[in-house]
């Protein structure tokens, strides 16, 4: 690791970055919108909470910084600091008043795998069940793990987003999707090469939510009735 650089970073980011940048949040449930990027930053994504960004003279990093008012930073800092070095994460180098500076992870989610129809090797889901084993050794909790939040390169299994690391309510999407890669990817999908159309994911993910959620409400409507039966009985 070039500390020297790195530096050079952070001042760039303070100096050039954070003065111009404009990000903000239209609805709690929407991805975070950039209004305005100073040149030559570049945009690598946004989600919920915050914006990623990346610098061409500093390829092997990226900032993300947190929208005003959104909630997140101080959690993610902690996952960071708690997971250290491991090949199948990204590092946190910086860590300043809603801005993290983070090693860069190459590759391609599995999400994206699928529509273009490569081939996901079974190291690739292997590499991250070890990785999420390796997160809850250090007292975390893998949560909302699922297609566009893991990804593979060269043949190795990537997770890319830990900010929800600390909820400690279970999760079942991990599971889900490995169930669907070993009972319909590796038979089917894979020796037929087939590219499905974003339309198509778009639609299995909310019906999965659909289902996810109402799921949920069942048990919850349960336990109530169990606990409303209990008190009675007592």
């Amino acid at each position: 690791m070039d500390r020297a650089l790195i530096d050079q970073l952070i001042e760039t980011v303070h100096q050039e970055l954070i003065p111009k940048l404009q990000v903000e949040s239209i609805a709690p449930h929407d991805p975070v919108k950039i209004s305005y990027l100073p040149y030559p930053w570049q945009k690598l994504g946004v989600g919920n909470y915050a914006a990623v960004v990346y610098h061409p003279d500093y390829p092997n990093w990226v900032v993300k910084i947190y929208a005003p008012g959104r909630p997140g930073f101080e959690e993610e800092v902690e996952v960071y600091r708690r997971l250290g070095s491991h090949p199948a994460y990204s590092e946190c180098l910086y860590a300043k008043e809603g801005l993290l500076i983070l090693k860069r992870l190459y590759g391609v989610t599995l999400y994206d795998s699928i529509q273009r129809g490569l081939r996901i090797p079974k190291q690739v889901i292997q590499d991250i069940d070890e990785a999420l084993e390796y997160a809850r050794k250090r007292g975390l909790y893998p949560h909302d793990v699922h297609g566009r939040n893991v990804m593979m390169y060269e043949g190795r299994g990537l997770v890319v987003d830990i900010s929800d690391f600390l909820h400690e309510d279970k999760c079942a999407k991990w599971d889900n999707l490995k169930r669907a890669y070993y009972w319909l990817y590796r038979p089917i999908l894979a020796p037929l090469r087939l590219k499905i159309p974003y339309l198509l994911l778009d639609v299995v993910r909310k019906t999965y939510r659909f289902f996810s959620k109402l799921k949920k409400s069942c048990e919850h409507i349960l336990y109530k009735i169990s606990r409303r039966h209990k008190n009675k009985t007592h």
